[in-house]
């Protein structure tokens, strides 16, 4: 079979970085289904980019699409012809109908079909009209209109290559043709040149200054920043998201190192670090022990010409940074981190929900609830709420208003000066943990308790003002929030009741409305139930998840549940144990009660299942306190043979009322110690 390589370049103006990643994925999703949906066969493909392109290739694209042969089933041969065996009308109608001869209809199983064969078309011919529409299905966040057109893309096109091997695919998007014409780096190519074929793509786009695989042009922006750091026996801090964002920043990448003085390295490290990376996105370097030295890596979109110009102005810039931190720095020391805590009472915390300086108030005494709730007490406890007054304090410092990204780090590096305990320093900075995705938990006590505290105290005071986060929308992060506390109390294996730090969180924020407290305990817990569904799915059952959720209060013991009950499932002949359980939850639905009297079990089945239950309920229980809850499955095992004798020789709905409900709560007593670990009822057999 014949195969070309197909080529799609889209050049725009600069794409921004953080959304190249993504588009590309899309693109190449795109391609993949097109090709696919339109019958042509295809081998690997690519996408690459660039801030200034997009760019497809497809390998070993068949020429032509595939041919497709299907039937369509017609009516009876009863119907379909007549006793001469000549077609019948209905037989010609439906032949016209599929657009083939009479003569051409076969008959099997009685009835007749059309066998519909058509050939496949050249791809060259589909890409003319497949490209465009792939181009135009890219979607973004943010679109952009130019002149009168109505078509929207992220950034206004410029030019268009499509090439199917060497030849042109021609089509039109937003008034630029397609061709073989692409452009060069803005600074050292010689403006637009010629790509002969698909597979020169890459080497063209290198021969004029564009290194336009992602993968080699990352590969070559770190050797880089390690050659030049080790220059200096030095080693350079690479962060994923500044690689990422520079990757898509320069076509043709140079690094060059720069200097600032050693004086600003009296500063916080951080407080050099976060100017120089996530305002100038410079790397910085490190020596061997780990202490930041006075130097900073730049990635230029250029060659080495003039590098010490180049160098000189980043070199302005930075110092510029560093002088703001250093004044910002000078000034918030002359008061204690304490002193600046009065500031607080006139940032507003949510509309209606008073101010951060309040915030701080509530937090104290939620870290004291929390602190009590698990049982902590001394040091620890005095630490938690000692970080809770102090931990919003640094927002209105001259240097977390000029670097938002700072907050809690110098709260926690002001702290430390002015002589806090390690864990109350520690505590300030890591109650925001995590900032994103991928990032660590709190490592102190009082660390893990603010954080809760902190968390619970913004989901209760959103969730009280109607703004429970819906679809995609969560401008307050809450969703990441409460899977911090879901994954803060698995991995510190606390219990910790949930609706209680709620009740408490609502009465510091004086909501006092029963049924608007209701509602936001309710709404609290289906929002944890759906983070611990997140959480366990990646290593548990879906129908166990559904069966240990009902109460979702001590979220720790959920997830041991779940262990508990997965592991129980894979034990030998278990099947009958479940339908044993489920027979008992069924029927216990209809007890009013629980309350058992011992006297009204006359049968002896029905003894010898009350005898058994009260045999091993102490136990059960006492294994269900301790989070033993596969020990109490293995107790609660043992009623699986008394329950079948139980409905085998028992009618439940007994004719007399007090007899019928006497069993429904021996049913019912046994279900909700059940219960206490899972539902059942909602185990798939396997």
């Amino acid at each position: 079979m014949d195969t070309k390589k197909l080529l799609l370049e889209i050049g725009t103006e600069e794409i921004p970085a953080h959304a190249m990643p993504a588009i590309l994925n899309q693109l190449k999703s795109l391609a993949e289904k097109n090709l696919n949906d339109s019958r042509i066969t295809f081998g690997k493909i690519q996408t690459l980019g660039t801030p200034r392109r997009l760019a497809l290739i497809v390998e070993d694209v068949a020429v032509n699409q595939a041919d497709v042969e299907d039937e369509k089933r017609g009516p009876s041969v009863k119907i379909a012809f007549d006793a001469e065996g000549k077609p019948s009308k209905a037989a010609i109608g439906f032949a016209r109908g599929q657009k083939v001869n009479p003569e051409d209809l076969i008959t099997r199983d009685g009835y007749i079909y059309a066998v519909i064969r058509e050939q496949g078309k050249s791809s060259a011919e589909i890409f003319a009209t497949l490209l465009p529409k792939i181009i135009c299905d890219l979607s973004f966040p943010n679109n952009m209109r130019w002149g009168n057109l109505d078509f929207k893309f992220i950034r206004p096109l410029r030019w268009i290559v499509a090439l199917f091997g060497a030849d042109v695919i021609p089509f039109t998007v937003a008034n630029v043709n397609s061709g073989r014409t692409s452009r060069g780096h803005r600074f050292l190519g010689t403006g637009d040149f010629e790509i002969a074929a698909a597979d020169d793509y890459v080497s063209a786009c290198e021969k004029n200054f564009v290194i336009v695989d992602q993968m080699r042009r990352r590969d070559m922006i770190v050797g880089q920043i390690k050659e030049v750091a080790a220059s200096k026996n030095g080693i350079a801090e690479i962060t994923d998201d500044l690689l990422e964002e520079v990757l898509y920043l320069v076509e043709y990448p140079t690094a060059l190192i720069g200097e600032f003085e050693t004086k600003y390295l009296s500063l916080p490290a951080e407080a050099v670090i976060t100017p120089m990376r996530d305002h100038q996105r410079y790397f910085p370097v490190k020596s061997a022990d780990g202490q930041l030295m006075p130097l900073f890596i730049t990635i230029r979109n250029g060659g080495k010409e003039y590098l010490d110009i180049v160098q000189h102005g980043n070199e302005r810039v930075l110092k510029a940074r560093l002088e703001d931190a250093q004044f910002f720095f000078k000034e918030d020391r002359k008061k204690s981190l304490a002193a600046h805590r009065d500031k607080l009472k006139t940032v507003v915390f949510q509309e209606g929900r008073g101010s951060v300086y309040e915030k701080t108030n509530r937090l104290m005494k939620l870290a004291e609830k929390i602190a009590d709730a698990l049982k902590i007490s001394g040091q620890e406890k005095v630490d938690a709420i000692r970080a809770a007054e102090l931990s919003k304090a640094d927002l209105v410092t001259g240097m977390v208003t000029e670097f938002t990204e700072l907050q809690g780090v110098m709260g926690r590096e002001y702290a430390k000066l002015d002589g806090e305990t390690p864990e109350v320093c520690a505590a300030i900075d890591e109650h925001y943990m995590p900032r994103f995705a991928g990032d660590g938990q709190p490592k102190t006590v009082a660390g893990k308790i603010l954080s809760i505290a902190d968390k619970i105290d913004n989901i209760v005071a959103t969730f009280s003002r109607g703004l429970v986060p819906t679809g995609s929308q969560d401008p307050f992060a809450l969703r990441r929030q409460a899977l911090g506390i879901v994954n803060l109390l698995t991995s510190a294996r606390w219990s910790l009741s949930i609706s209680d730090i709620v009740n408490t969180a609502m009465d510091l924020l004086k909501i006092n409305d029963a049924v608007g407290r209701d509602k936001i305990q309710q709404d609290v817990a289906d929002f944890m139930r759906l983070r611990v569904k997140n959480v366990l799915s990646t290593s548990t059952r879906y129908d166990v998840i559904d069966a240990v959720q009902s109460d979702i209060d001590d979220i720790f013991a959920v997830t041991l549940k779940a262990t508990a009950v997965e592991q129980f499932l894979g034990e030998p002949e278990i099947t009958k144990t479940i339908q044993s359980f489920v027979r008992v939850s069924n029927l216990a639905k209809k007890a009013e009660s629980a309350k058992m009297t011992e006297s009204l079990f006359t049968l002896d089945a029905e003894k010898v299942l009350f005898r058994a239950f009260e045999a091993i309920k102490v136990a059960a229980d006492e294994l269900i306190a301790k989070k033993d809850y596969l020990g109490a499955l293995e107790i609660l095992k043992k009623l699986s043979a008394p329950i079948d004798g139980f409905f085998d020789s028992v009618m439940v709905m007994d004719e007399d009322a007090a007899i019928r409900a006497n069993r429904l709560a021996l049913l019912k007593s046994i279900d909700d110690l059940i219960a206490k670990v899972a539902d059942f009822g909602k185990i798939v057999q396997q």
